[in-house]
């Protein structure tokens, strides 16, 4: 909402020290969101004045129309000559009223005018645009052309109000009263404190049986509908200065005299309004839901199909506009320039100004995708009782302005209601706020919100019609408090009671997400909304359970309905924007919640506010929603370590991914089984299946390595891109907690080498595994340094395994003796389970 200061002092009686920057404190202090204070005018500096064009010179040989122009401006040039100017514009005439910058003058922007020869002519000074004096859109192009009543001569600056300062406003959902300049006046006088010039205290005429026929089918969606009828209005005449300047300053566009009133009367009171040719209507107006299959052209030319839940106007002949939302074009207001093109302009107006239901009209406008002004107040909550007033301040204007005579028929359709009275204690505010207030200030801040309050200990508060969101004890506290000052509330930490904090799971999460940042991997948190289609580009079967999805009935984009079952979607989404902006050395990992549909889902309940929640009520809930499992996934592309001057440097590839498991699954204190695997998104060559054993069985937790091409090509990933993913929950089920720090013995490590042929199809993982079980306690750690496959020393079909296995007692020096019994015993276990033979 934009709110002219210069409109505003209107209402309130404003300090004249008091600037935009001053108000914008105040406001925000009261609790608004004012995000700028714009600056009109900021540079203008004059001479500006109103000239009438006296001779027209049209100059021949030039790419464009050029004309020479001598203009009128009194005496503002020191001379009383009249002034030459060249300009391009074509749409003003001998006769004219122009705008004048003359030189020695500064338009916005820091523009210095001075004269200056062009087109074989000697230009003294501009005529205006409004582009060039920063007005906004005035509904034409080129040259201002005012009305001719203005004199040669009369300081522009001031006459079209180029000078001002405007807030923009932020208007939250429950502040709807303050999208207009009352409501925006209202909270400025309380916020210094003095008196509000309420322009919607009119003297409005009591409804009688001669107005319009109006006709309300559902009360419900409409419980004020007020019309009243002006004829007689002059068809040329047009919006003054004053009226389309302010419309320009908060952000409209002048039109015509009666829309632009209407929009005028709508940004002052904040009551949305539409004008109907009477001479179009025919019949009695109505108000009910549409019909199947009719149809209605709006005023943006748009024809559509309506809804049976939208809301309509009607005449005699069906639908003539969308209630709250946009008028119908078969009852358009006509201007003068009908009567230009040959039309009949519009003479007669019906006026309608009403309350629709908010939550019909916030429907009917995202159904359309028609977002107007005045959906926008509908939706937010519009003060029902500013109806008559609006119309009684149209009629009064176009009276005023267009010389049209207000029929004395009045015309009100009301559905009786009764006020909402809401019962607090005196000392609930104190309560939420910890601050003592008292009785006295709460009960003046709620009367400066507008309430009604009685009562002493317990207060009965009427809230005023413009606040329809105010419906409960802390709704009330709000106001006090915000009225009262945020900044003067005390910063107080709360108390947690002793011998709470992070779950075993919680530890858990922030432990892994540690070691993966520790390891060079960069977290890379996506949102949980996923398309199906991704699961086709990852190569998922069609009975693969990842592809049982929860979807939201109401998504943010369409185009992802579902929640994820995988994290891998959003990181290799995330992966492939990293590198088609130039980043191409990427390790990513997120953890978070995937979801799983249940089989059988429960219903969810409504837990009370007033309490804690019990046990069964929690566990009801929970059945209700789908299991949310916590996973980690890594995703790499690019290099894992860059060359230099210490090395070659080396690509990312699958035993990267594998790595990450390994690093997962010891931060949970869990025993990863490493495997060959096959599945969906990763190569069938280059994928490891991650296990974990428990009570005598093996559960797959997730899978490792490098991605399909197939995969790569349908999500445009880089060329060898890894990924892993594994179950963190399950992880933890089978996992002993945090991981020990190792043991630091004071003896002697003894490393024995060992080299076993075994066939090329035999997993190391294996061979690894028999190799520590057989050689027992003794060993403190084992890896492989080396493959190597030659079939003219090993044989067809074999490679050679290269381990280091180390050995080390905590409480002796190990004898050479026992640490090549225990490698013995390691090899023969080794080669029984893989057949391995020592190499020789």
């Amino acid at each position: 909402m934009r709110v002219p200061l210069s409109w505003l002092r209107e209402y309130v009686d404003l300090p004249a020290t008091e600037t935009g920057r001053d108000v914008q404190a105040k406001l925000i202090s009261a609790g608004l969101e004012v995000e700028t204070v714009e600056q009109l005018g900021a540079g203008l500096k004059g001479p500006l004045v109103v000239g009438q064009v006296l001779t027209i010179e049209e100059l021949e040989g030039f790419k464009k129309p050029i004309r020479f122009c001598t203009v009128d401006v009194g005496t503002a040039n020191g001379t009383g000559e009249p002034q030459e100017i060249v300009c391009g514009a074509r749409n003003f005439a001998v006769g004219d009223k122009v705008v004048v910058v003359l030189p020695g003058a500064t338009l916005p922007g820091g523009f210095s005018i001075s004269a200056r020869k062009t087109y074989g002519k000697t230009s003294h000074g501009m005529i205006c645009s409004s582009d060039e004096l920063g007005m906004g859109d005035d509904g034409t192009k080129g040259i201002i052309v005012l009305p001719p009543e203005h004199e040669v001569g009369t300081d522009a600056i001031e006459l079209l109000e180029l000078v001002d300062e405007v807030l923009d406003i932020a208007v939250t959902p429950d502040r709807g009263y303050c999208l207009s300049l009352r409501g925006v006046a209202r909270e400025a006088a309380t916020a210094y404190g003095l008196p509000l010039l309420d322009p919607a205290l009119l003297d409005v005429p009591a409804p009688n049986a001669f107005g319009y026929p109006v006709e309300v089918s559902d009360p419900a969606a409409c419980d004020r509908f007020t019309a009243r009828t002006v004829s007689g209005l002059d068809p040329e005449a047009r919006s003054p200065i004053w009226l389309r300047r302010r419309l320009q300053k908060v952000g409209m566009r002048p039109i015509s005299l009666a829309v632009d009133i209407t929009n005028y009367v709508m940004m002052e009171l904040g009551q949305p309004l539409h004008a109907y040719d009477r001479n179009l209507v025919q019949g009695a107006i109505g108000v009910r839901r549409a019909e199947e299959g009719e149809k209605l052209t709006t005023l943006d030319g748009v024809v559509r199909t309506l809804d049976t839940e939208d809301l309509v106007i009607t005449d005699e002949r069906g639908p003539i506009g969308l209630a709250g939302v946009m008028g119908g074009a078969n009852t358009e207001i006509a201007d003068h320039e009908a009567t230009e093109n040959g039309e009949s302009a519009s003479t007669e107006v019906v006026i309608e100004a009403a309350h629709f239901d908010a939550v019909a009209i916030a429907r009917t406008a995202r159904r359309h995708k028609l977002s107007s002004e005045a959906s926008r107040r509908f939706e937010r909550g519009v003060d029902p009782l500013a109806a008559a007033a609006a119309a009684q301040r149209t009629v009064d204007l176009l009276v005023l302005l267009a010389g049209g005579t207000a029929d004395a028929g009045v015309t009100e359709a009301v559905a009786p209601s009764g006020p909402r009275a809401i019962t607090i204690p005196a000392d609930h505010p104190d309560k939420v706020a910890g601050v003592t207030y008292g009785r006295e200030t709460v009960v003046r801040r709620l009367q400066d919100v507008g309430c009604d309050v009685a009562g002493q200990d317990e207060l009965t508060v009427t809230p005023p019609s413009w606040r329809p969101d105010l419906t409960d004890p802390n709704d009330l506290a709000e106001e006090v408090i915000r009225l009262e000052g945020y900044e003067n509330l005390p910063s107080t930490l709360p108390k947690p009671p002793s011998g709470r904090g992070l779950t075993h799971r919680q530890r858990l999460h922030r432990r892994v997400g540690r070691a993966l940042a520790g390891a060079g991997y960069v977290e890379a948190p996506n949102y949980p909304f996923i398309s199906e289609q991704v699961f086709d580009q990852l190569g998922l079967d069609a009975g693969d359970p990842v592809r049982r999805v929860v979807k939201l009935v109401n998504p943010l984009s369409d185009e992802e309905p579902a929640l994820r079952t995988s994290l891998l979607p959003g990181l290799l989404g995330a992966l492939r924007r990293n590198d088609g902006r130039g980043s191409h050395d990427l390790a990513l990992f997120e953890t978070g919640l995937v979801f799983h549909p249940r089989e059988e889902p429960g219903v969810a309940v409504r837990l009370p506010v007033d309490r804690r929640p019990t046990d069964e009520e929690i566990a009801e809930l929970t059945a209700a929603l789908p299991e949310q499992p916590r996973h980690v996934a890594v995703v790499l592309a690019g290099a894992r370590e860059q060359a230099g001057w210490w090395g070659k440097g080396r690509p990312a590839d699958w035993a990267d991914a594998v790595e990450a498991a390994r690093t997962v699954a010891a931060e949970a204190g869990a025993e990863l089984l490493i495997r060959k695997g096959q599945y969906g998104p990763w190569h069938p060559g280059r994928c490891a299946e991650l296990a974990v054993a428990a009570d005598g069985t093996e559960r797959v937790v997730g899978h490792a390595g490098e991605l399909h091409p197939r995969v790569l090509k349908a999500l445009g990933l880089p060329a060898r891109t890894c990924a892993m993913e594994l179950d963190l929950d399950a992880l933890e089920k089978v996992g002993d907690g945090a991981p020990q720090a190792p043991g630091i013995s004071t003896f002697p490590v003894a490393t024995q080498d060992v080299a076993l042929v075994v066939d090329e199809f035999v997993p190391a993982v294996e061979v690894e595994a028999a190799l520590r079980e057989g050689a027992g306690e003794l060993l403190e750690s084992i890896r492989l340094f080396d493959i190597y496959e030659n079939a003219e020393q090993l044989g067809e079909g074999r490679k050679s395994l290269a381990y280091a296995l180390r050995f080390r007692a905590g409480d002796r020096t190990l004898t050479v003796d026992e640490a090549s019994a225990a490698r013995d015993a390691a090899v023969a276990l080794a080669g029984e389970r893989t057949g391995a033979v020592l190499r020789g």
